[in-house]
């Protein structure tokens, strides 16, 4: 697996350099996963493009509705070789569900709204495209962001869920160390190494 760790970037940029991973996972047919974190904004995917938003929202090419992304907020954008969209989906859910088992036994998946939830509080989002058997998007999980910008939406337009972060549930860890033990994670259950 390469990694690609590329710090602090804008959205629109960083999902041009995304499909340039694409790219490049296609040649090589290795597995790529991007570690980044976005300046503050809010993107849509396909679900959510027939509606109106009381926020600017940028369209995306990815499953899902509304999302808000900030500093604090890890960004895992996976563009992984796919035989099975299923099977690939489960090794991303497990590598995340093994990460928040260790953390908090209240932090569930949720199938029919695919992310992880305290109740009805939002942790961590889930969205993905496949293009020619290469995975594109990927996770964004809150670890410690700034609740008023990401209170400012229903997360995924979800009525009655608010959004939340590791620090809010008073799990108090870095997003350097977050991304050490995911990564950590994505290897085990992909049985990839570096």
């Amino acid at each position: 697996m390469i990694v690609h760790k590329w710090g602090i970037t804008e959205y629109k940029e960083a999902i041009i350099k995304m499909q340039k991973v694409h790219k490049s996972a296609l040649e090589d047919k290795e597995n790529h996963l991007i570690l980044t974190s976005h300046k503050a904004c809010f993107t849509v995917g396909r679900d959510g493009w027939d509606k109106k938003w009381d926020v600017e929202a940028i369209k995306c090419d990815r499953g899902g509705s509304i999302t808000a992304h900030g500093e604090g907020q890890n960004i895992y954008y996976f563009c992984f070789q796919v035989a099975s969209a299923i099977h690939f989906f489960r090794k991303v859910v497990l590598s995340f569900k093994d990460f928040f088992n260790s953390l908090n036994k209240d932090i569930k998946y949720s199938k029919s709204n695919p992310g992880f939830y305290i109740q009805n509080r939002k942790l961590c989002s889930l969205g993905f495209r496949y293009k020619e058997g290469v995975s594109l998007h990927g996770v964004a999980l809150n670890v410690d962001i700034d609740q008023s910008f990401h209170s400012k939406i229903t997360p995924c337009n979800l009525q009655g869920f608010t959004t939340t972060s590791l620090v809010n549930e008073d799990i108090h860890i870095s997003c350097n160390e977050v991304n050490k033990i995911i990564v950590s994670e994505i290897l085990k259950n992909f049985n990839e190494r570096l």
